[in-house]
């Protein structure tokens, strides 16, 4: 899987949160994103997400994908709206990012998506990851994209 580049404006997701890392995450014993995404889906947010797709944050990075981070699922939230009661904010900082398309059934393609992120920086002639924000968007029942931020 290739990748283009975006020059992304900043803007707001809102939702709920845990914090993880992804050893955790390969065990299903310990890995807090499935539920996560269970919790969300049982939220007032879930409606929302149904008219304009849900949105993950990956952001509060420790160090880099090895350390904890913070998981954000959520909607965008538009720039004079109030988030709702009880919800997380993250603003997505602009900035220049690497897109991957994720095709496919979910969440098998996003978690595919993620093993090609991971192949792709760890080539030597890779673009540095800034480890501000990345993000999962959701654009269908089987179409998503990978965005992960680069260093400047």
């Amino acid at each position: 899987m290739s990748f283009t580049t975006i020059d992304q404006p900043a803007f707001k997701v809102q939702g709920l949160g845990v914090r993880t890392r992804n050893a955790d995450e390969m065990n299903p014993l310990t890995g807090k994103i499935p539920g996560l995404w269970g919790s969300f889906f049982a939220s007032p947010l879930a409606a929302q997400a149904a008219s304009q797709g849900a949105v993950g944050v990956y952001h509060g990075y420790e160090s880099d994908y090895r350390g904890s981070f913070d998981v954000l699922a959520g909607v965008a939230l538009a720039d004079d709206a109030a988030p709702s009661a009880g919800m997380t904010v993250v603003e997505i900082p602009a900035g220049r990012y690497a897109v991957f398309e994720c095709r496919g059934p979910m969440p098998q393609a996003v978690i595919a998506g993620w093993g090609q992120v991971w192949a792709t920086f760890e080539q030597p002639d890779a673009p540095r990851r800034s480890y501000r924000a990345d993000v999962e968007e959701y654009l269908g029942p089987d179409h998503a994209r990978i965005l992960i931020g680069l260093a400047d």
